[in-house]
């Protein structure tokens, strides 16, 4: 049966009161505690006895129960009465590392005014460090009775059931790790290479990886996954996260998951689906091994990380946590608080800018770096984080934190430079300290190489380090993390296999995805056995490739791409947790696709050896000498430089010099940095054309460094042109030619 009861404003709010009543709990002593840190931290008590002490901000809550679960799920509670400054508190002898636990959280029922305390509901501790089950979603773990008859007003009626048995608990874990033995690779900006990889995905067909290994995170760490890291010469691995994620009830429904695992519900747990060695806590000494393994290596790790939103949805979401702690205090409601502010398109986003929320995120980060020996964060709809009260703001309390933090000033930070809000495109604006995902980037070359831009001179931008962008307040050309593909969208053989999605397996109708993938399938839709199809394709990769890691930036690549995975024209596989999601490594074996990997090597090492493909400074575009050299020339296939004119006429060929001669700044030991000078000429269209080779003073001779309309780019350069040399250019391809003494 059900009840009604006055709310704040007067409306009725419904309280399901048919489910049983609850059984008689044992309770367990407690001491008053502290209030910091917060979360479950297990240490000794000033007489000498072992626990943990408990510590939640709720503070707009009634009552706080904690409650402590053996490992046959009995529960016991104690009921944390000390309250200061909003976190409730306690201290329990006797709790021991691997204890699982949880809150339930008392307060009013009153949707219509945010308030959606629900003590029926166990809830995960923001600050736990591990995770020990899963989320599966049945109807008890919801704060409102979701199949209620009338769902325009589900969300208002309470659920009374307990969620105990159905949802994860948290688990007590015990940190002595001093990282003494551990030595990160520090890796400058300019020098990086990015490659961008799924934990599960990344190694789960590894053939060379134990069984019982892959898939996790022992699985990154193993040998045979760090050996190919190291050959193809990438410097950071930037993990989709990692932090424990929920899976949507429409996923669930489907028999599917969420195998991206945007979808966060614990920022400080490593996601323990992903632990070889158990989830009692077993997990986060096994990702600190993984980091450990990477940095040895000389490799660093970045974490995808999503504190835009979290795995409640909206009010029609379970309530796993923040939702049930104190939905008013960590989420943005609109003037309806019954409703959500989705600036995220995922049903709620986090109140930044209320202090506690901005603690839980900053915490959060500074834990996985000092704890857990992580070296940077691409932040997921970084700009929604960046809001205000309303609007996107660059002086943010969230960038304004971020800034003088001395922990999180100091290592790598990425923002995805937008979310769906109003205003939420944000390419080029955040400030100093930060590197974005450049959106324009990956649009210029995808065009360019299907012969889709107007003219040249958004090549011209991107090529170069996208000045437009980035040449302001002190920012560098490595502001721009320069990609062509990422996890969300085609893979790069995809890119030139496909001119539409493929999303059927998504059970969505195809509807899910991007319509807006600028890519063209080189004749023939999907597979094919035409040879001259999948030649062209394979040469139109190359040239891909090659731009990515010539270009002027900091360049990231993406797991399989130098390998050419498939998604078979999914460009929308987050909840394809199988062999479309996973790295097919039978294809490094593959000789159709062997000279494609042995390329990205090549070129990656290319761009290590040459400082002037790594700059930390702008090109000026001016001479510095006498004779008229400069750091940055652009040509036309006549072999004369660009005029205004050409950067506006239809062109599909470009020609960039960039000058060895001409690089700021010093090493190490104060010396001027000098490298070879280098000549790209990029020709999209699909007739052969004549480039003639600027002569004096760019270069006297050239000798041919990369060559895409080659399958084969292995061995030293067997090609050199004297200046003024008039070369055949064949159809969609890329000329690296270096300046001969």
């Amino acid at each position: 049966m059900a009840g009604e009861r006055a709310t704040g404003d007067g409306r009725p709010a419904v309280v399901v009161n048919g489910a049983p009543p609850a059984p008689a709990v044992p309770t367990v002593p407690v001491r008053p505690g502290r209030p910091t840190p917060l979360g479950a931290r297990f240490r000794t008590g000033p007489d000498g006895v072992a626990g943990t002490n408990f510590a939640l901000w709720a503070g707009g809550a009634e009552g706080v129960e904690l409650c402590l679960f053996d490992e046959h799920g009995r529960e016991s509670r104690a009921r944390l009465t000390e309250l200061t400054h909003g976190i409730w508190h306690g201290f329990v002898p006797g709790v021991m590392p691997g204890q699982r636990y949880g809150y339930r959280v008392h307060g009013r029922w009153d949707p219509w005014t945010g308030g959606r305390w629900n003590p029926a509901k166990l809830l995960l501790d923001p600050y736990a460090r591990a995770v020990d089950g899963d989320f599966v979603l049945p109807p008890e773990v919801y704060g409102h009775v979701r199949d209620w008859p009338e769902q325009h007003v589900a969300d208002t009626v309470r659920d009374d059931r307990d969620s105990a048995p159905y949802v994860p608990k948290g688990v007590v874990v015990h940190d002595d790790d001093d990282w003494a033995d551990d030595r990160r690779p520090k890796t400058p900006w300019a020098d990086s290479v990015i490659y961008e990889l799924h934990v599960r995905g990344f190694t789960k067909r590894h053939p060379d990886i134990p069984e019982e290994l892959r898939g996790t995170y022992a699985g990154l760490a193993h040998p045979a996954a760090v050996e190919h890291l190291v050959k193809l010469g990438v410097t950071a691995v930037e993990l989709l996260p990692v932090h424990q994620f929920a899976h949507e009830d429409h996923l669930l429904r489907r028999g599917l998951r969420n195998y991206w695992g945007y979808n966060s519900i614990g920022y400080f747990a490593p996601h323990a689906a992903y632990a070889a060695s158990g989830t009692a806590g077993q997990q986060v000494g096994e990702f600190k091994r993984m980091v450990r393994a990477l940095h040895a290596a000389g490799i660093e790790v970045i974490l995808d990380v999503v504190y835009n939103h979290t795995a409640e949805a909206g009010e029609l979401g379970p309530t796993l946590s923040l939702k049930g702690i104190d939905n008013r205090g960590y989420y943005r409601l609109p003037p309806d608080a019954r409703r959500y502010a989705d600036y995220t398109g995922c049903g709620n986003t986090l109140h930044v800018v209320q202090p506690h929320v901005l603690r839980l995120i900053t915490d959060s980060l500074r834990y996985w770096v000092t704890e857990m020996g992580v070296d940077g964060f691409r932040f997921d709809l970084a700009a929604a984080l960046a809001r205000s009260m309303h609007d996107v703001d660059m002086l943010s309390p969230f960038l304004a934190v971020i800034a003088q933090d001395p922990v999180l000033r100091r290592v790598k930070l990425i923002a995805e430079p937008w979310d769906v809000g109003s205003g939420g495109y944000q390419v080029g604006a955040f400030p100093p300290l930060w590197t974005e995902w450049n959106d324009r980037y990956r649009d210029a070359v995808r065009d360019f190489w299907r012969h889709a831009l107007p003219d040249v001179r958004e090549m011209g931008y991107r090529l170069s380090g996208s000045s437009d962008l980035y040449a302001w307040g002190g920012r560098r050309p490595y502001a721009s993390v320069n990609f062509v593909t990422a996890h969300d969208g085609f893979t790069l053989r995809d890119l030139v296999s496909y001119d539409r999605k493929h999303n059927e397996a998504n059970g969505e109708g195809n509807r899910d995805g991007t319509d807006d993938n600028r890519s063209w399938n080189c004749g023939a839709e999907g597979g094919t056995d035409d040879p001259d199809v999948r030649a062209l394709r394979r040469r139109q990769l190359r040239n891909l490739l090659t731009t990515l890691l010539l270009s002027t930036g900091v360049p990231m690549l993406v797991a399989g791409d130098e390998m050419g995975r498939t998604q078979r024209g999914n460009n929308n596989a987050y909840c394809q947790d199988n062999e479309t999601g996973w790295v097919d490594w039978s294809l490094r074996d593959d000789p159709e696709w062997q000279p494609l990997l042995e390329l990205t090597s090549r070129l990656v090492a290319l761009r290590h050896r040459h400082p002037v493909l790594r700059r930390r400074s702008f090109f000026s575009g001016r001479a510095h000498s006498a004779d008229g050299l400069r750091d940055l020339a652009w040509f036309t296939p006549h072999g004369r430089e660009m005029t205004e004119g050409d950067w506006y006429a239809p062109a599909a060929t470009l020609g960039m010099y960039l000058s060895g001669r001409d690089i700021p700044g010093r090493d190490e030991q104060g010396a001027p940095v000098l490298d070879d000078s280098f000549l790209a000429v990029l020709h999209a269209g699909a007739e052969p054309v004549e480039f003639a080779l600027p002569g004096s003073p760019w270069a006297e001779r050239y000798e041919v460094v990369v060559d895409t309309g080659r399958e084969e780019q292995s061995g030293p350069p067997d090609v050199t042109y004297p200046a003024g040399t008039s070369v055949t250019v064949p159809g969609r391809t890329v000329l690296l030619l270096r300046v001969a003494a």
